[in-house]
């Protein structure tokens, strides 16, 4: 589709913020194989100063993966395992008494770093979760009394293990509201399989190093919010959140029975500023309509929530999702 309104010329110094996100994504690809897809959602979160859920099998790179982007943006990185004892205190940080001087001081939590892995978020239990929920919309946590800020850039990257439900703590869903993605990582294709058993076997000594520093961090998500939406795009964004809602309008009655809740218009926003991303990424100034139906169920999947006749006919929301982008014509 042809954009209907100017596009915004690149400005100075836009190219060389191509260039950036460019050696951004060859640092990471460096070290890991076959997970293109995971690596640009991850930027995107980044650049969009956002959070996402990662979910797929063990041993398929995601941990190294986010702690390949922390390196290549010489970010602080942490990683947090989530488990069932797990308390609030061991996230944000606490008080703690200094006998010397007779007073409490705030040891800060491994919350305070730029990238926060959050690996098996769901194995932690409500207050936890509660706690991780303030950093994650409020960008500040409370510890005795007084609110202390985190770094920018802040995102936190969480893992879930779709196989094992034991002992595991389905998440609320205000706070998978606040993941701006929900990422699916599948297995490696054969080449990339057999390129990783390689490194394996024979070795690898790549170490990555900061190829980006953190103002140009800042600089890239200003140039990304800057990426062109035209009102026709905005229009189709529109459309595909009230056919989550109400898809009898979009000629999607079938759907009608299958969806109890829709997206909200968060998901407007998040659709709209990762379409942004994704068309910023791959060298645009403007968003085009796959911008946003490629990015569409990694926004979706987990805001929209099925019936339980979905449950019962095997209708997954991958499917709803599919049947939704095809009934919904681009205005």
């Amino acid at each position: 589709m042809a954009q209907e309104s100017a596009v915004t010329r690149p400005g100075p110094g836009t190219s060389a913020l191509h260039d950036a996100i460019a050696r951004v994504q060859a640092s990471i690809s460096s070290v890991i194989l076959g997970q293109e897809a995971l690596v640009q959602r991850l930027l995107i979160a980044l650049l969009t100063n956002n959070h996402a859920l990662v979910e797929g099998v063990p041993g398929l790179a995601k941990t190294l993966t986010v702690s390949a982007l922390a390196r290549s943006i010489d970010a602080t990185f942490t990683r947090i395992q989530f488990t069932p004892d797990l308390l609030p205190a061991d996230i944000v940080g606490t008080l703690v008494f200094n006998p010397r001087e007779a007073d409490f001081s705030v040891r800060r939590g491994p919350i305070f770093a730029n990238v926060v892995l959050a690996d098996e978020i769901n194995r932690a239990p409500a207050k936890v979760q509660s706690a991780l929920l303030e950093a994650m919309q409020e960008r500040q946590v409370s510890i005795g009394g007084d609110t202390l800020p985190l770094p920018d850039p802040f995102l936190v990257l969480a893992t879930q293990n779709p196989i094992e439900h034991e002992g595991t703590y389905p998440l609320p869903e205000a706070q998978l509201d606040r993941f701006m993605l929900k990422v699916l990582v599948d297995y490696p294709p054969r080449d990339a399989e057999r390129a990783i058993l390689k490194r394996a076997i024979e070795g690898d000594d790549t170490e990555l190093t900061p190829v980006v520093t953190r103002d140009e961090v800042l600089a890239l998500r200003a140039a990304v919010a800057a990426v062109e939406v035209n009102e026709r795009l905005r229009e189709y964004i529109l459309r595909i959140m009230e056919a989550t809602r109400q898809p009898a309008r979009f000629q999607l009655e079938a759907l009608a029975p299958l969806i109890e809740f829709g997206a909200s218009p968060r998901a407007s926003v998040f659709l709209a500023r990762a379409a942004q991303a994704n068309a910023f990424i791959e060298g645009r100034d403007y968003v085009l309509p796959d911008d946003v139906k490629s990015l569409a169920p990694d926004v979706l999947r987990h805001r929209i929530v099925t019936t339980y006749e979905a449950e019962a006919r095997g209708v997954d929301v991958e499917a709803i999702i599919e049947q939704l982008l095809g009934g919904v014509g681009i205005p």
